[in-house]
């Protein structure tokens, strides 16, 4: 295969913050004159954008640099970006031996100046670009917008960094402390995917609930939603992810409450059900006061979609403790929970804590955990039943029998206001629904993650997003 100078190969991995920090430094590597290829073998640079926020991410972005750099021929540049080469730095060469540059999370914005001192160097040494460990991202984007496009859905990072103490979490380490975006160029953004067609718009950050502290902001976040609603009215649906407890104030959950776009869908890491296991994690431990936000949400939004995560097996987590856990999971009955075992983070203060919690222990408790969520998910899709959701579209695919044997049907698949990309469910509906688009669908059936519908479009049928359809803002 020919390679061309001018081609680079880009490979994202970790969460959907790195994809839109991989779109970023692709925007800037296209327009200083370069074309991204989808096979590494036809191009001169190779990119690895990594995460390393857990042990089995650390070792998925180890392994795909190391393909990479085994399989590297003479006149190719493999560069390690991200969060793996701001943690590690330097260390990674050792690990990784056929390596040309490194590129922090803090400075993606100068791969193409990286990439330049590659071409220009004398010497086959590595080159690292990482500042030190007191610089933080900032402003200086170099024009580049701070999205990633899936289709009919979009990330828009709105900040960057988190000055949150968890101490189980290397985030901060990685990324610097908090740095939120100005709303002025966060609505331009905006307009621009509403003016691309996307009909799904998802705010990212470390923490969304964060939003504008640093820019003096006192309720930051409902300010901004206040102003997107007014910038893209017609941008049918704005996703909000990652809010942090204790900081879902009243006025958000008005806003969320009034505003048609805002669905009805939060995402609100909650790490622990236990107040001393909150305390050693160095979270909010105000158990009461989840349950009485949720409980306001719920009586404010009553058909409220609330994903959260936990964390089992933290160190010093006792069987006391972890049914704390299951009784919150019981009580407050979430449509979606992650739960994930404790990984030990160098670095971290979680690390030198005693007790840790043998692995055997962490993954029964795991999985205990998945089987009470897995009724309670069941019987909150159960509850969908004869509702009729906006869905929309990512794609369709062949229908198959209990055999596996394909049928003569197609189906759709698309994602209700209960379902964020990638990590929640789908709704299934017979035949070939338009891709990209927002269709009433009638539910019908439920699994444990996903739903089955039907289509039910009457003329002038209305969709109002994140609730049951009414009169709303979007004809179809």
């Amino acid at each position: 295969m020919t390679r061309r100078r001018d081609a680079y190969y880009l490979l994202s991995l970790g969460c959907s913050k790195n994809t839109v920090d991989s779109q970023s430094m692709a925007q800037l590597l296209n327009r200083a004159g370069l074309r991204g290829v989808e096979n590494p073998a036809a191009a001169e640079i190779l990119i690895v954008n990594t995460c390393g926020f857990i042990e089995d991410a650390r070792r998925e972005s180890l392994d795909a640099l190391a393909e990479l750099a085994e399989g590297k021929a003479d006149g190719q540049m493999l560069i390690a970006a991200g969060c793996l080469s701001q943690r590690y730095g330097e260390a990674l060469v050792q690990e990784i031996p056929g390596l040309d540059g490194i590129i922090g999370t803090r400075r993606w914005m100068d791969i193409v100046d990286l990439v330049r001192r590659l071409r220009a160097r004398r010497h086959p040494q590595p080159i690292y670009h990482l500042p030190d460990e007191a610089q933080t991202v900032g402003s200086d984007e170099r024009g580049a917008l701070r999205i990633a496009r899936e289709g009919a859905s979009a990330y828009l990072k709105i900040a960057d960094g988190c000055r949150r103490p968890c101490a189980f979490c290397a985030i901060p380490r990685i990324k610097g402390t908090a740095v939120s975006r100005p709303i002025e160029l966060i609505l331009e953004e905006a307009r621009q995917l509403r003016d691309a067609g996307v009909k799904e718009m998802i705010l990212i950050a470390q923490d969304l609930t964060d939003y504008g502290h640093d820019l003096g902001l006192k309720e930051g976040l409902a300010e901004l939603l206040e102003r997107l609603t007014v910038a893209v009215p017609d941008l049918p649906w704005i996703r909000l992810m990652y809010a942090y407890p204790g900081a879902v104030t009243p006025r958000l959950i008005d806003l969320m409450a009034d505003a048609p776009q805002i669905l009805h869908y939060l995402d609100i890491p909650l790490q622990h059900g236990h107040r001393d296991t909150l305390l050693r994690m160095r979270r909010p431990a105000n158990v009461e006061w989840v349950y009485r936000t949720i409980g306001l949400m719920r009586e404010r939004i009553p058909d409220l979609a609330i994903r959260t995560t936990f964390i089992v097996g933290y160190p010093g987590e006792t069987e006391q403790e972890f049914e704390a856990l299951l009784a919150m999971v019981r009580d407050l009955r979430f449509d979606r929970v992650g739960a994930f075992t404790y990984s030990y983070e160098v670095g971290t203060p979680s690390a030198a804590l005693p007790d840790q919690v043998p692995d055997a222990v962490k993954a029964e408790r795991h999985d205990r955990l998945m089987e009470l969520q897995q009724g309670i998910s069941l019987a909150r899709n159960q509850a969908q039943a004869g509702r009729t959701l906006g869905i929309l579209v990512e794609g369709y695919g062949q229908a198959e029998d209990e055999q596996g044997r394909p049928l003569p049907d197609r189906i759709s698949l698309g994602r209700s206001y209960r379902d964020a990309p990638e990590i929640d469910g789908y709704v299934l509906v017979e035949g070939e629904l338009p891709v990209g688009e927002i269709v009433p669908v009638r539910i019908t059936g439920a699994m444990v993650y996903d739903l089955v519908g039907a289509v039910d479009a009457g003329p002038g049928q209305l969709i109002q997003p994140g609730s049951i359809f009414g009169p709303g803002d979007i004809t179809i």
